[in-house]
């Protein structure tokens, strides 16, 4: 059995339904594969972690930002559309009131969807200034999401810093606030499954240069095996080669794991 085969049967082990013949595969592989065993045990503790997460409630900051950016909008639209507009405000209240402790996200996906219908079927649609209206509306609950995002990761919940950093997958684009966020998280966060979900967020950003720098500093900063076998992961999967000096003073470090050594040397190799 291969890594990847293995670690594709962590899920259904830890949930106890692989077969016994599937079970004594992975185990008998696990016994001779330190780096899976390593794998495993992070896996479980971050599936414990994501069975204790509980759903999040919204700050009353963010309810008060959306309000607020509903009311301005609203303001810049003819009388004769307001009703619409009171339409999506009682939609957002009673979703707020019935609905308190549904995760942020799939509320807004709730209210974007009936905006949606609103707008369209309830909105003469008369002028082009109307798609105008709808890509700022669009930019504005970018930015909404954007705040959710960083005000999340500033939670003392690492579950809740991690969901912070998968929303990052919602963002169509990411400005230089959103970028700096990731980046300290992926040098501070006391968690390594943050840090570990950070830089998998990261890597795919690596279209921004600054991701990619941000990134090649990080290296010799890292100080959990983990970290650092999963940054050279990245940098080889990048094929970013300005890594190579950063990899090698990572090398000079006297106290690194073995098999981490042995990883960066292939990285090194590899880019060279």
């Amino acid at each position: 059995m291969k890594c990847a085969q293995c670690e594709e049967l962590f899920t259904d082990l830890v949930n106890h339904e692989l077969a016994p013949a599937e079970k004594e595969k992975v185990e008998r592989h696990l016994a001779g594969c330190p780096d899976c065993t390593l794998e495993l045990v992070s896996f479980k503790q971050l599936w414990g972690e994501m069975e204790a997460v509980e759903t999040p409630v919204p700050s009353a900051y963010l309810k008060v930002k959306f309000q607020a950016m509903l009311e301005t909008y609203k303001e810049s639209v003819k009388e004769e559309e307001n009703t619409a507009w009171d339409t999506l405000k009682e939609q957002w209240k009673r979703l707020w009131k019935v609905q308190p402790r549904w995760p942020m996200a799939y509320n807004l996906a709730v209210i974007l969807a009936g905006f949606a219908i609103t707008w369209w079927v309830a909105v003469p649609q008369k002028t082009g200034d109307q798609g105008q209206q709808l890509k700022v509306l669009s930019a504005q609950v970018t930015e909404l999401k954007q705040t959710m995002m960083l005000t999340m990761l500033e939670n003392p919940s690492a579950s809740e810093r991690m969901r912070a950093v998968s929303y990052t997958t919602e963002l169509k684009q990411a400005d230089a606030q959103v970028i700096d966020a990731l980046l300290t998280t992926l040098d501070n966060d006391p968690n390594v499954n943050v840090r570990l979900s950070t830089l998998d967020a990261l890597s795919g950003m690596a279209a921004y240069p600054e991701v990619r720098e941000g990134l090649i500093r990080s290296i010799t900063g890292q100080k959990d095996p983990l970290m650092q076998s999963a940054i050279a992961d990245v940098m080889l999967k990048l094929q970013e080669k300005r890594s190579v000096g950063s990899l090698k003073k990572l090398l000079r470090q006297k106290d690194l794991d073995h098999g981490v050594r042995e990883k960066i040397n292939q990285t090194i190799n590899s880019l060279i």
